[in-house]
């Protein structure tokens, strides 16, 4: 939205220059590369297919994984088309050419992905009378963290051409669902109240919003569209929810995985020991988020809470900011922290990788894309000038920087983040952020933003909770049943919203369809890493409270990426995550901050 002071603004788009990539959705290098791509994917293939001499000899390993490393650098499975084509998606989900063109490099790539499937899984298959050597020896030292992954993953992998098998029927078995139930969704606009009372289309972005708008009469329209536009999809939801988990299952009983979970669990590099012991943890605490919404509740001077009414902004945190003023408050935060933080925001715009504003057929919410090391990192937002859309920035942009300094000091077989990590960094700038806003407010603005940060540390680790629960108990369910109709999955995933919201928020009509629009629970299991992140990004923060120079450590965390397992990384900083402990600690952070703001709510008169 354009900013308002005196005469009409006009807004200056910012979208992504995808140019680094290719000049345009037909440029004439798009076929070109891919030639050049599948040359050097298919020498590799080539060279090592028939050997076996690089699984019994380190030296000739090290070897094979330089090339191999060399590939993944420049040219991966799919390369720039494959980037390119998919952030164009994101841009325009309804463009029926651009989902050809990104669903034939897919094909494309798979092949590719499919006839070197051999290498890492040979690897894998060393066996375990040898793999010490391996692990040990000097000309592996720089790949030691993706042999220790390579060897624990074996024990559910497949045979070579089963796992090809999964990964050919990976599209219509999965993804194909997935977008097919967002791309409607996100097609959908309704007329709704904007904020002078008169009617507006809005795009479903824009709809979800206009949800948390100071005004009822708005939020309730916007509800009323948003609730309409869901059930609207609830039965291509139903059979696309079904499919997927049938799919999950059958890959599970292939590898003989006995838990849903397992596989992200091994994919995150953290043992479910852990995992189980942050759910527990927070599961064990849902009391936090009941005092919570009792709190707003009053604040709000109503009885309960409706289910869209959650989020809404209490008191003065409602002020504006429009996306240059964003900019030039998160470049001040980032400043303050390091100066490498806020030369990665201005690179960031100054090489144009933002897409800023919401458009009709642009991906909902926002997030922070890479893919091989050497393309440029791209950042999507759907910014409309609220408070929330500052710490959405910050957040984003600690995903980027996150990748920038992995870049800097990995190599492209460890760029990337583990997603039971994956949130550290983005939470660490987008807290502190905030902070800097709560240090310039006077006790009214405190109160509002103290009930703020509260509502995200809310929705960050104990609804994250809850959903991945209400995913435990979904695929639990399915395995037992078989099949589950749109209204059953809704009572199971309204059970599990219940559990943490408590009696002061009402489970209105409608909300036991809000699966169906929550991408994350198609990400298998994903959610949990919200939580986890969040709260070891509270440990990060309070030692650089302490001391600002444990600034230093915290950037040895963003630039580890894949070269180490999350507990070694933050053992190495004086943080045990594997202590059950450690998670009830920073959940104890976040009641002392709900003590004081029910104080300070007192103090002021608010509430009795």
């Amino acid at each position: 939205m354009p900013h308002k002071s005196g005469k009409k603004t006009v807004r200056k788009e910012i979208t992504w220059n995808l140019t680094p990539l290719f000049e345009g959705d037909d440029s004439p290098k798009i076929g070109r590369k891919r030639k050049k791509l599948d040359a050097e994917c298919y020498r590799f293939i080539n060279a090592w297919r028939d050997r076996k001499d690089y699984l019994e000899d380190p030296a000739v390993l090290g070897k094979a994984l330089d090339e191999y490393e060399h590939l993944m650098r420049f040219y991966g499975a799919d390369g720039d088309e494959g980037y390119y084509f998919w952030l164009r998606t994101q841009q325009d989900q309804n463009s029926s050419e651009l989902k050809a063109k990104f669903n034939k490099i897919e094909e494309f790539s798979r092949k590719i992905e499919n006839d070197m499937r051999f290498f890492q899984m040979r690897i894998s298959k060393i066996p375990v009378r040898r793999q010490k050597i391996f692990l040990d020896h000097p000309d592996l030292a720089r790949y030691r963290h993706f042999l220790e992954r390579a060897f624990d993953e074996a024990k559910y992998l497949l045979s070579e051409d089963e796992e090809k098998i999964l990964s050919l029927k990976a599209s219509t078995s999965y993804s194909n669902w997935v977008k097919m139930t967002s791309s409607f969704i996100v097609r959908e606009e309704r007329d709704v109240l904007d904020d002078d009372g008169s009617k507006v289309r809005k795009t479903f972005s824009e709809i979800l919003s206009l949800m948390n708008n100071k005004k009822k009469n708005v939020r309730d329209s916007a509800a009323k569209a948003f609730n309409d536009i869901i059930a609207k999809h609830a039965a291509v939801a139903e059979n696309e929810i079904n499919s997927i988990l049938a799919n999950k299952k059958i890959d599970d009983e292939l590898r003989a995985m006995p838990r849903p979970d397992l596989s992200r669990h091994i994919s995150d590099d953290m043992e479910s020991a852990v995992v189980d012991s942050l759910i527990g943890a927070v599961a064990g605490r849902f009391d936090i988020p009941v005092r919570f919404y009792e709190l707003k509740a009053k604040l709000l001077k109503v009885r309960k809470l409706k289910y869209h009414e959650r989020n809404v902004e209490y008191g003065m945190a409602d002020r504006k900011f429009v996306f240059d003023d964003a900019v030039n408050l998160v470049r001040k935060v980032f400043s303050g922290l390091d100066s490498e933080f806020s030369r990665a925001l201005d690179s960031f715009l100054g090489q144009g990788q933002f897409d800023v504003y919401p458009a009709k057929g642009k991906a909902s919410g926002a997030f922070c894309a890479h893919h091989l090391i050497l393309h440029p990192t791209y950042i999507l937002l759907n910014h409309t000038d609220t408070l929330n859309d500052v710490l959405t920035l910050a957040h984003e942009l600690g995903h980027g920087i996150n990748n920038e300094m992995i870049r800097k000091k990995q190599h492209a077989l460890y760029f990337g983040t583990p997603l039971s990590t994956a949130e550290v960094a983005s939470t660490f700038m987008e807290d502190f952020v905030l902070q800097e806003i709560l240090r310039e407010a006077d006790e009214e603005m405190r109160l509002a933003l103290m009930v703020m940060k509260l509502n995200d540390d809310v929705s960050t680790i104990f609804r994250q909770v809850a959903c991945y629960r209400f995913e435990q108990e979904l695929h639990t369910q399915f395995r037992q049943r078989g099949y589950l109709s749109n209204k059953e999955i809704g009572v199971i995933f309204r059970k599990h919203m219940a559990s943490y919201m408590g009696d002061y928020v009402e489970q209105t009509a409608g909300s036991e369809n809000w699966w169906i629009y929550w991408g994350h629970i198609r990400s298998f299991f994903y959610v949990y890493s919200y939580a986890s992140g969040l709260l070891i990004s509270k440990s990060l923060q309070n030692y650089v409270k302490s001391d600002p120079k444990f600034i230093g450590k915290v950037k040895i965390f963003l630039s580890a990426g894949l070269s180490d397992s999350p507990r070694n990384i933050f053992g190495k900083l004086g943080i045990d995550i594997s202590d059950a402990g450690f998670w009830g600690r920073g959940i104890e952070e976040i009641e002392k901050l709900l003590d004081e703001t029910i104080s300070l709510a007192k103090k002021l008169r608010k509430i009795k």
